[in-house]
């Protein structure tokens, strides 16, 4: 693409490290969530008013950002930049992600009452009744899923659709058009994480969605998280316990992250990854968020390589 695009993305993962979340009254996905925020309610039609929904709602994001970039691109090239990078770093969150699960696994040796609550923040699940093993496993967990969710699949979008609109786009065009695309990929995942339970029949499309756009990022959140270990042991190791958990996606990169650690993963109930293994300690569970930390940053700087050349 341009010096511009690689330019982009490293200045919104420096934002992202240096500032981390933008004020919830400021974030542009907070905006979004407003959006969605009234499709939670009963109706009549609810798969079809969820089908509506998730089709008009991330495509609307998608349009107001690739609207922003390119006409303050048209402007002057480098505020095209400035936007897309605001853009780019309110759809990524790898500071927040690391430290809320540092904060977790260190109150499960002092506070468990305070590990169980804090884990909310991290994992949609009854934290009630769980150990301190189980609690430090949700936390790795959540930290691997949320790597791809949150972090490597705005990346994704915005390297691919990069790449693809440079063959026939102008420069400032394409920017505007992966911005756009990472923003519609940070749309479709907050709907899903809004809606999509099988309790809310109005998040059925939203979920499926979300399961199809995130097929490639948890893959290469896989990848990455094996190439931050410094071998391939866990990509492959884990592709055995990859389809354990319900999700299509969410065991790639938990079963990759589980064997780089040689833990147990585990949601009781639900699924066990590496079941031979012992729940994650302390320090296991602190290396697991450095692999999630050095995974990010290999990431973003792989995808600054490939849409800077």
């Amino acid at each position: 693409m341009s010096l511009m695009a690689a330019g982009v993305v490293l200045a919104a993962v420096s934002l992202d490290h240096v500032v981390g979340e933008p004020p919830a009254r400021l974030h542009p996905v907070a905006w979004f969530g407003r959006l969605v925020g009234p499709l939670d309610r009963s109706w009549d039609a609810p798969r079809l008013v969820g089908a509506v929904g998730a089709f008009c709602l991330p495509l609307l994001a998608a349009v107001v950002v690739a609207l922003g970039v390119g006409l303050a691109g048209d402007i002057e090239p480098l505020a095209g930049g400035v936007v897309a990078t605001i853009v780019l770093f309110s759809a990524m969150s790898l500071r927040l992600l690391c430290t809320t699960a540092i904060d977790v696994l260190e109150q499960t040796e002092t506070d468990i009452a305070g590990a169980r609550a804090s884990l909310l923040a991290l994992a949609g699940r009854d934290a009630s009744d769980l150990s301190a093993g189980h609690i430090r496993s949700a936390a790795v967990e959540s930290a691997a899923e949320n790597l791809s969710d949150g972090f490597v699949a705005p990346l994704a979008g915005f390297g691919i659709a990069g790449v693809v609109a440079s063959r026939w786009l102008t420069p400032v065009a394409t920017l505007a058009v992966a911005t756009a695309a990472a923003a519609w990929i940070k749309a479709v995942n907050t709907m899903d994480s809004m809606v999509g339970y099988r309790s809310k029949p109005v998040g059925w499309a939203a979920a499926r969605l979300d399961d199809l756009v995130m097929w490639v990022p948890a893959r290469l959140t896989a990848l990455t998280l094996s190439a931050a270990a410094r071998s391939p042991d866990p990509l492959v190791m884990g592709r055995r316990w990859a389809q354990t958990p319900a999700s299509p996606n969410a065991g790639w990169p938990m079963a990759t992250l589980a064997a780089a650690l040689d833990v147990r993963l585990e949601k009781s109930g639900h699924y066990t990854l590496n079941s031979v293994a012992s729940l994650p300690t302390l320090t296991e569970g602190h290396h697991g968020v450095t692999l999630v930390g050095r995974a990010g940053w290999l990431a973003a700087l792989t995808t600054a390589v490939v849409v800077g050349v």
